[in-house]
């Protein structure tokens, strides 16, 4: 369904314009942050419905940002999707030991990445 609401916790302008565009083409609301600190200011604005977040970013990382909201109650159920460089082994399986519903890394293509926007929505 569109019209969904998106939080994007990405550091990198370029994934983030990219990200922006390609969502809001498709009808998702989106609201962006450029790392963990941010993300959690937004969620205390808005509750999404989805969150995607990168994994190495300043100031709040986004394992630390995902153990944050899944430890409040309010912000628990909301799937959240990595998308991130980080692709060894260990890092996957942090990140959905962490709670993130899918972990996809970059570079991505927007497709999958639509797919499993979709699936978790």
């Amino acid at each position: 369904m569109a019209g969904e609401h998106i939080l994007v916790v990405e550091d990198d302008p370029a994934v983030q314009t990219l990200l922006s565009k390609a969502l809001t083409a498709k009808g998702y609301r989106i609201t962006q942050a450029t790392d963990g600190v941010q993300g959690l200011t937004a969620l205390e604005q808005e509750q999404p419905d989805l969150i995607i977040a990168d994994v190495m970013m300043p100031r709040l990382d986004g394992m630390t940002f995902v153990k944050a909201i899944k430890r409040n109650d309010g912000t628990r159920s909301v799937p959240v999707i990595f998308l991130t460089a980080k692709n060894d082994p260990r890092s996957v399986v942090e990140g959905i030991n962490v709670g993130a519903k899918y972990y996809v890394t970059k570079p991505f293509q927007l497709d999958e990445l639509l797919a499993k926007i979709r699936k978790a929505l």
